[in-house]
This record gives C-alpha cells, sequence and structure tokens, in this order.
C-alpha cells in the first residue's frame, strides 16, 4: 500500500480497492495507429495493473446505439465516423472505428447507469471522446462519450455537473453542453495547449485556464474555488472528464501534478456527495495505471 510521508494533513493514503465499479473490454485496445501516442497499451495496462491490485474491472456490457450517438451528435458525424471520410491529422481513418468508438461510448452509458443506482464508476476505455462536438471529431476523439451519457441522464430529469480535469480544453464537450440550464461544465486546462479554446468561461461553462508548470498544490487550489460554484449549482449528479495527460511525466502537456494529488481531486470530488461517474480521456505517461488507481481511490470512497 502506498503510504504519504508528508507531515501534514492529507488525502495520500492508498487503501484497498473501495466500492464501485469499473468497465473495460478488449474491444478497448482492439485498434491501433502505428506511432501514435493515443496507444493500445493504455487501456491494456492499466487493466491488468488494477486487477493485481484487486481492483474489480466488468466488460459486460453493450456498444452504444444511433439512438444513443443521435442525442449529442448530427447524423452526419455518425456517417462520416462509419463510412471513413473524414480527415484530422491527430485522429486516424482507421478499420472498424466506428465500433470502437462505440463500444467506448457504451461503457460511459453503463458507468451512468451504475452511478444512478448507487454505485460510483469509471469507463477504462478508448477512444477519448472530450473533443468530439456536435457536428465535428478531432483531438483522438470519435464520438463524445461523457456528453452522451449526460444527455440521457439529463432527459431523465438530472440536475447535471461536467467536470473536466483533462489537461486539454474539453472543447467538444462545450460544444454540445453550452446553454443548458441544468448542466454545469467545469473544465481546467493548461493555456497555451491544445486545442485553444477555453480561455474564458461563458454561461454554463466554467473554464479554468491553468499555466504551464502548475503543481499539485495550486490545482488543488484552483479545483477548490470552481468547486463553489459547483456547490451552488446543486447537482444531482457528477460525470468527470477523466484526463491524466495533467500528470508531471506527461509527454504532451506540462503540468506538474504528481500521483497523490490524484487521490485528493477524487475525494474533492466525491464530497460532493451525489451519485457520480467518470470517463477515460488522456493520459500518455507509462505511470498512467497508477494515476488512475489514485484517483479511483479517492472518487469511489
Amino acid at each position: 500500500a502506498f503510504q504519504c510521508s508528508s507531515q501534514t494533513p492529507c488525502y495520500c493514503s492508498i487503501k484497498s480497492p473501495v466500492t464501485g465499479k469499473i468497465f473495460s473490454s478488449p474491444h478497448a485496445w482492439g485498434y491501433v495507429a502505428p506511432g501514435h501516442p493515443e496507444a493500445p497499451s493504455r487501456v491494456q495496462r492499466s487493466v491488468q495493473y488494477l486487477k493485481s491490485q484487486g481492483w474489480p474491472v466488468e466488460g459486460d456490457f453493450p456498444p452504444a446505439t444511433s439512438e444513443d450517438l443521435l442525442r449529442v451528435h448530427s447524423p452526419s458525424l455518425l456517417q462520416q465516423v462509419q463510412s471513413g471520410q473524414f480527415e484530422d491529422p491527430d485522429t486516424p481513418v482507421l478499420p472498424h472505428i466506428d465500433d470502437f468508438a462505440r463500444w467506448s461510448a457504451g461503457a460511459a452509458l453503463a458507468a451512468l447507469a451504475s452511478a444512478l443506482q448507487g454505485t460510483p464508476a469509471f469507463s477504462l476505455m478508448r477512444p477519448p471522446g472530450h473533443h468530439a462536438g456536435r457536428s465535428q471529431l478531432g483531438g483522438f476523439c470519435y464520438f463524445n462519450n461523457l456528453a452522451g451519457a449526460v444527455e440521457k441522464a439529463l432527459a431523465a430529469g438530472h440536475r447535471v455537473t461536467i467536470v473536466d480535469i483533462d489537461v486539454h480544453h474539453g472543447n467538444g464537450t462545450q460544444d454540445i453542453v453550452q446553454g443548458k440550464p441544468d448542466l454545469l461544465f467545469l473544465s481546467l486546462h493548461q493555456v497555451p495547449l491544445y486545442p485553444g479554446t477555453g480561455l474564458r468561461s461563458e454561461g454554463n461553462c466554467l473554464n479554468i485556464p491553468l499555466s504551464p508548470g502548475t503543481t499539485g498544490a495550486q490545482y488543488l487550489k484552483a479545483l477548490e474555488q470552481a468547486m463553489k460554484r459547483v456547490e451552488t449549482f446543486k447537482p444531482t449528479l457528477l460525470a468527470v472528464s477523466a484526463g491524466f495527460d495533467t500528470y508531471k511525466e506527461d509527454p504532451l502537456a506540462n503540468l506538474a501534478l504528481d500521483l497523490e494529488t490524484y487521490v485528493a481531486i477524487g475525494q474533492r470530488l466525491a464530497a460532493l456527495g451525489c451519485p457520480r461517474f467518470a470517463v477515460l480521456e488522456g493520459g500518455y505517461s507509462t505511470d498512467l495505471p497508477q494515476c488512475i488507481e489514485r484517483f479511483l481511490t479517492g472518487f469511489f470512497e
């Protein structure tokens, strides 16, 4: 077990796995683009590590249907992904990518269902989703997994907060949810960095730009300030875009969070006390499995 060496009160003790569900399946590592950082090993190694530490991983869930995806995406985007008729330098056309993206979206829906039944959940799948907007894909993302699940919850009458902790701004999510009265979107992200959006807050979208080199302590301070707005909003459901490219060793960005910070992030989000689920977004260091474990230790409490 991990034990924090700090002599001040902290969130850093890693305990035995606590109550929660993790959804993943081999569909997450069934496709590959040679040399691409969004590689199958991200999920495969994470699943293997979590299982070795005693965390339960479930694979019994269906892929998202077209009806599920059309809650948040245009028919033209679905057609583009299915046919492979799109061009994006970061988001390659790959055989059967439509099927793999549907499985990732399906895991997010399974995580939502678990949360609404009272058990916190995490979707450990790929491709990620938060750069996919209503009618466009990009940034490694084909369909917006989290937004699709959230829209289903909104239709059922829930009041939802999305917290995006990926190092990149969730521009696709903001495109989908902006202006929705029963939804608050919070994104903490590095600026400058891809996709170059999220420089200011707009309506129900609270954007917190962070400078390169931001430490864990600075990040937690910014999160704490933002959570005051979330608490005022009084959500009945929390959905988290859980990216771990904020980690100090991540090769694609320049923040400086350490492993212990993810426990604190998870605990602060869990402290809202409402049903909650999270989906994997980015995170490209070799320590991704440990980053996920730390976050879930706090988030599943």
